[in-house]
């Protein structure tokens, strides 16, 4: 075979591979342009709960879990019938002083004293799954809760609409939390996050990483 013909080769092997690239580049690029018209809107409509541990020793790991089992259990009976997020950040915010005395109660309980810091804030959340929903990457409102020096790991839930104790690995959520959903979300941003199974669900988190690393990268 000549030189002629391996560079004639060659050469149409990398118009092929530009030309995919180019393609995958204008569908992922789109996507992410789809990904973000709706999550504009949609990310104002949820509030997200965020708790950081002191540090990351197991007791402190532990302590983080605790405050958090007795935040949720206190106000997701009263954000059960909110129906708008202005309804539960308004209850919520109402609450900073009890959800104080219940995180520091708490934590005397276990025998620290840890400052505590309540407030909603924005934070930066990874694409995160709940059951059958998908999050995508990017900045939400959330109620936080600082614990120490918080230089720990965090956890993260949906606290509006509840989400928090979801079972991650059988299935969907139930009714009445698809419900709300369906109540605060248009029918595209519901879309947008529902899985119908667990093959969707892992093709979303998929699709929300790869936006997530390009918009990191641009």
């Amino acid at each position: 075979m000549n030189i002629q013909k391996i560079k004639y080769r060659v050469g149409i092997l990398i118009t092929i591979l530009i030309g995919l690239i180019i393609t995958i580049v204008l569908v992922i690029g789109g996507e992410i342009k789809r990904i973000e018209a709706c999550t504009y809107d949609y990310k104002e409509k949820l509030i997200r709960f965020h708790v950081i541990a002191n540090s990351d020793t197991e007791e402190d790991q532990q302590l983080k879990l605790k405050v958090r089992d007795a935040v949720v259990s206190y106000l997701q009976p009263k954000l059960e019938n909110s129906s708008t997020v202005e309804e539960s950040e308004e209850i919520i915010k109402s609450e900073y002083d009890n959800l104080e005395k219940i995180s520091r109660h708490v934590i005397d309980e276990n025998g620290y004293d840890y400052d505590v810091e309540i407030g909603l804030t924005y934070s930066n959340f990874p694409a995160k799954q709940y059951s059958s929903v998908v999050l995508p990457a990017g900045n939400y409102k959330a109620l936080k809760i600082i614990i120490g020096e918080g230089k720990g790991k965090n956890w993260w839930c949906v606290m509006f609409p509840p989400l928090c104790f979801v079972d991650d690995e059988n299935g969907v959520i139930d009714e009445k939390t698809d419900e709300k959903l369906k109540e605060i979300l248009s029918p595209k941003e519901y879309e947008l996050i529902m899985a119908k199974n667990k093959s969707e669900v892992k093709n979303l988190e998929f699709k929300f990483k790869i936006a997530e690393l390009l918009q990191e990268m641009f």
